[in-house]
């Protein structure tokens, strides 16, 4: 007998609900999307068109009231996602969410609040914990085999690559701020996932505009919608550094645009019994140990590659059956957006910010 799928609705039909939602849900069969949403009826209808759904809407307040819905996916820029995700929320729907999850720690705690008020499951994206490199890690730690990790770095720097210049990537009212809120989340979570989430008690950070008005661009600078004479003002540049409750500290660096070699995402980390690093220039996870003088390249020992969406979204499907507990805890996501709010506060008073 076929399992019945559950019902979802899409709000937000931009380029990652096409090119990494959409797809997921294909892939896995678990989900049937009912409806999609956005405030562009052409680009409603063209998602609808393109993926057999069978009715849009342009006010996400009517996907609200569809009956036997299950849940909404929120893809929309980042200022809206605590907005919907509440009324979603106090509307009986589970929520997933694209990162990040709020602008602020005030909007991610109503999330939460929202979500334990009327037991219902909220899951913000963290599709690079999915990734093989960083599941065969995780598996590798809970095993002891680092030992206590106590300082650890993270980055993802592009040379060339500021997304929807002028539109709302770019305008801080409505994204929250620069590479560090859009690509930060994604390795600091990670990192501070494969350190066993501690807790963060201070930060330090600068940030640093300097590609304004530079239009070179590369093929991440075709992310959102551009907008010639739209607004500028938020950093093209990020670095950081957050202390934990367990004496462990992680240096951060993030950028749209800088003179660097080529552009790369990476964490490293350093523990009593050994260290490991990644890096997306040659995809590779290095172990390093006292004993061996060399490293020990374990990716030969990961599956066939897998989109992180996918296995997210997979984790949303299972903690909805109550098959798994859900990766992701709201916790999580309120400690994110203080470290990012804080470090922002460094850099405009050039103080550490004690959270």
């Amino acid at each position: 007998m076929e399992q019945k799928k559950l019902k979802i609705a899409i709000i937000g039909c931009g380029g990652i609900a096409r090119n990494a939602h959409m797809n997921s849900y294909r892939e896995l069969n678990r989900f049937e999307v009912v409806a999609a949403c956005d405030i562009l009826p052409d680009r409603a209808k063209a998602f609808d068109d393109a993926n057999g759904i069978p009715q849009y809407f342009t006010d996400y307040h009517d996907v609200l009231k569809l009956e036997g819905l299950d849940a909404v996916d929120i893809c929309t820029p980042n200022y809206l996602h605590s907005i919907i995700a509440v009324d979603a929320l106090n509307a009986g729907l589970n929520v997933l969410c694209e990162k990040p999850d709020a602008i602020n720690p005030v909007e991610a705690e109503k999330m939460k609040a929202a979500a334990e008020k009327n037991g219902k499951l909220l899951m913000v994206i963290r599709n690079n914990r999915f990734a093989n490199h960083s599941i065969f890690l995780k598996k590798y730690i809970e095993e002891g085999k680092l030992g206590h990790i106590y300082a650890a770095r993270c980055g993802w720097q592009r040379r060339r690559g500021i997304p929807g210049r002028g539109g709302w990537f770019t305008t801080k009212e409505q994204s929250g701020g620069g590479p560090l809120i859009d690509l930060g989340v994604h390795m600091i979570d990670l990192t501070m996932w494969l350190m066993g989430n501690p807790t963060p008690v201070a930060v330090s950070g600068c940030t640093y505009t300097a590609f304004a008005n530079n239009r070179s661009e590369s093929t991440a600078s075709k992310y959102g919608d551009v907008n010639e004479n739209g607004t500028f003002d938020v950093e093209d540049l990020a670095m950081g550094f957050i202390r934990f409750d367990n004496g462990a500290c992680l240096q951060i660096e993030f950028s749209w645009a800088s003179n660097i070699e080529r552009d790369n995402k990476f964490y490293e980390l350093r523990g009593t019994e050994a260290g490991a690093s990644w890096s997306f220039i040659d995809d590779t996870l290095r172990i390093f140990k006292e004993e061996c003088g060399t490293n020990t390249d374990l990716t030969p020992k990961f599956k066939k590659p897998r989109h992180g969406h996918v296995g997210n979204i997979e984790n949303f499907a299972d903690a909805l059956e109550g098959k798994a507990e859900p990766v992701f805890k709201p916790q999580q996501g309120i400690d994110m957006i203080k470290i990012l709010c804080a470090i922002y506060e460094s850099a405009k008073t050039g103080k550490e910010v004690i959270l």
